[in-house]
């Protein structure tokens, strides 16, 4: 059994102590409110409650990530950790997770799928959830922090098999990003890959379907727009237990054709959840903002669409003329690193 750990890293307001009362329950956990020079946070259940500031941030939270950087990449290793948030302002506390999970996870640091409740300035955030509940928006905030609780300190294990599948939009003769996951990939070949190119341009992005109209077409693992994300894509997910992006950097900003698929998993996620599915990215940039789009992936995969985000999850690297990464000095050793991980993870399941 893991240790429970409680992080307060500043005074925490009424509405976030109620959350913290209703995430922790009855459960055995060691509250920590400054990072000692004895505290190991290797092999935890790690609780974040996160009072934002004025400008969206928690000054005492960066200097414990901070430390805990300096610490080592393996700081947080085998810890698995979520998140509640309060805000007093309508804005922040979705970015400033983002960055907290990112910063976490690159430390060894293990994400459920959806691993924060977040409540802002009147609780907004809550209000489409009242359709479905038809309770007062504060009942809902403390119900969604118990069941983040539950999830955290319980020692559920999901049955996960070996497939992986790979989705992109670039082309393999001049995609840096190609040619970097064609060297994990190289390192993978005792497992199932399948790799999807949805191509250039042609993909259909979500255009807002009515819930009904969604969810009646989701249960059919279908969405009413049809073509490559539900003849390919859909099957793919639900046959593979790892799903891996492959992201080139343009603009600081995934590109349309994965942006569209991911917007387009709405459907089949009101019929399947992806808790039992984890997620990677490999994402090359020409100049720089690979942390961007890493943050993109685990703000509408793992914070929205309920992927547990592994370890590591994300390989980053930066080439802009085709075929530069092939000069990367230990390029082949840190794809193998990647690859490495990934099947760590896989045969962790």
């Amino acid at each position: 059994m893991k240790e429970n750990i409680l992080i307060i890293p500043s005074e925490p307001s009424k509405m976030l102590l109620k959350m913290i009362e209703s995430a922790v329950e009855d459960n055995n956990i060691l509250k920590i409110s400054e990072l000692t020079v004895d505290e190991d946070l290797k092999n935890k259940n790690i609780l974040l409650a996160i009072e934002l500031n004025s400008i969206g941030t928690n000054n005492n939270l960066n200097l414990m990530l901070e430390k805990l950087t300096q610490r080592g990449l393996n700081s947080l290793i085998d810890s698995k950790a979520s998140i509640l948030i309060h805000s007093n302002y309508n804005n922040f506390t979705k970015t400033y997770a983002q960055q907290v999970i990112y910063l976490m996870n690159r430390l060894g640091c293990r994400f459920p799928g959806r691993p924060i409740v977040e409540a802002n300035e009147n609780l907004d955030n809550f209000i489409a959830m009242q359709k479905i509940y038809n309770l007062p928006l504060e009942e809902i905030l403390l119900m969604k922090s118990q069941e983040l609780g539950r999830k955290l300190f319980s020692e559920q294990q999901f049955y996960r098999n070996k497939n992986i599948v790979a989705i992109h939009s670039s082309n393999k003769e001049t995609s840096n990003t190609l040619m970097l996951w064609d060297m994990v990939k190289n390192n993978l070949k005792d497992l199932y890959v399948k790799d999807i190119n949805l191509g250039n341009g042609k993909i259909t992005d979500c255009r807002g379907c009515g819930y009904k109209t969604c969810k009646y077409f989701g249960k059919q693992s279908k969405c009413y727009y049809g073509g490559i994300i539900v003849e390919e894509v859909y099957p793919s997910i639900l046959d593979s237990s790892t799903i891996v992006f492959l992201c080139p950097n343009y603009n600081d900003m995934l590109t349309a054709n994965i942006v569209a698929t991911i917007n387009r998993l709405t459907a089949l996620f009101r019929k399947t959840k992806f808790y039992d599915k984890r997620i990677f990215g490999v994402i090359v940039s020409g100049y720089s903002g690979s942390d961007a789009l890493s943050k993109q992936l685990i703000s509408s995969l793992n914070i929205n669409k309920t992927f547990e985000l592994p370890p590591y999850f994300s390989l980053e690297m930066t080439a802009n003329d085709p075929g530069y990464i092939n000069k990367i000095p230990n390029v082949q050793t840190i794809a193998k690193n990647f690859a490495d991980i990934i099947k760590k993870d896989l045969y962790l399941s």
